[in-house]
C-alpha cells in the first residue's frame, strides 16, 4: 500500500468528520428531523448497522470487538449491550465525545463495556479482537488500500471480519455524480466505488490473509445511500 496515499486521504476524511461535518453528522445520527436525502442515508446506514450486527454472535459476553470507525457509537452501543468489550475509535474526536456523552446519559450501565478513542483503527496499539466491524469506514479507500487495511486487522482478529465497501455500479456513480451539485463545505470526500472481483483478488492473494475467506455479502441501497456488506472469517 502507498503509505503516503492513505495517510492523506485519512487525514482528508478526518478533517471532514471533525471540522466540516460534524453537527451535520450529530443530527444524521439523532432522532432529529432531517430532509429527505439524509433521511434516505440515515434509513440505509440503520440497515447496515442491523446486517453487520446479525452477523455477530447474539451472545457476546467475554468477547473483544473492534468498532473501527465507530462514528457516534450506535453498533458499539448494541453490541455491548449483548455483552460484548468493544474498543469504539474513530478519527473524529469530536464523535467520539458526542458518542461517549450520549452513552453515559443513556445507557449508565451496560452487560458489556464500550471504550471510546479517537484516532487511527489500524494501530497495533489497540490489541486483539475477537471480531472486528469496520462499517463505512473503508468506503473512501481504493481496492488495494482495503485490503492492505484488513490484512493489518487480520492479524490481530480471531474470529471474523465485517466490513463495507462502495460497490461499483452505474447507478452509485450516477448519484456520486449528482452529489457533487450539493454545497463544498457539506459534502463528504468522496467515495471509491470498488469492483468486487478485484477486491477479492487483492484479499485472496495477500500474503497476510491467507487463511481468512470470504463469507456472507449484502448490498444495501436506500436512496443515496448504497454499501456493501462483506464478512471474512478464519477458513
Amino acid at each position: 500500500m502507498n503509505t503516503t496515499a492513505y495517510e492523506q486521504r485519512r487525514s482528508q476524511i478526518e478533517h471532514y468528520f471533525d471540522r466540516t461535518a460534524a453537527d451535520a453528522w450529530a443530527r444524521l445520527t439523532s432522532n432529529e428531523p432531517v430532509g429527505r436525502i439524509r433521511a434516505t442515508v440515515r434509513a440505509g446506514r440503520d440497515t447496515m448497522r442491523e446486517t453487520l450486527l446479525s452477523w455477530l454472535p447474539q451472545d457476546l459476553r467475554g468477547l473483544r470487538v473492534l468498532d473501527a470507525g465507530c462514528g457516534t457509537g450506535a453498533l458499539a452501543l448494541q453490541a455491548a449491550l449483548r455483552g460484548a468489550d468493544v474498543m469504539a475509535i474513530d478519527l473524529s474526536p469530536t464523535l467520539v465525545k458526542l458518542a461517549a456523552e450520549r452513552m453515559a446519559a443513556e445507557h449508565p450501565t451496560l452487560p458489556g463495556s464500550v471504550e471510546f478513542l479517537s484516532g487511527d483503527m489500524l494501530s497495533p496499539d489497540l490489541g486483539h479482537f475477537d471480531h472486528v466491524v469496520c462499517m463505512d469506514s473503508l468506503i473512501h479507500y481504493d481496492s488495494d488500500q482495503i485490503a492492505e487495511a484488513l490484512a493489518s486487522l487480520a492479524q490481530r482478529t480471531r474470529g471474523s471480519m465485517a466490513f463495507t465497501f462502495a460497490p461499483r455500479t452505474p447507478l452509485l456513480a450516477l448519484m456520486h455524480s449528482a452529489g457533487r451539485l450539493f454545497p463544498r463545505s457539506d459534502r463528504s470526500p468522496s467515495l471509491s466505488p470498488v469492483a468486487h472481483a478485484d477486491l477479492l483478488q487483492r484479499m485472496q492473494n495477500h500474503p497476510d490473509l491467507q487463511g481468512w475467506q470470504g463469507a456472507r455479502m449484502q448490498r444495501v441501497a436506500s436512496g443515496f445511500y448504497t454499501s456493501q456488506a462483506w464478512e471474512w472469517t478464519r477458513s
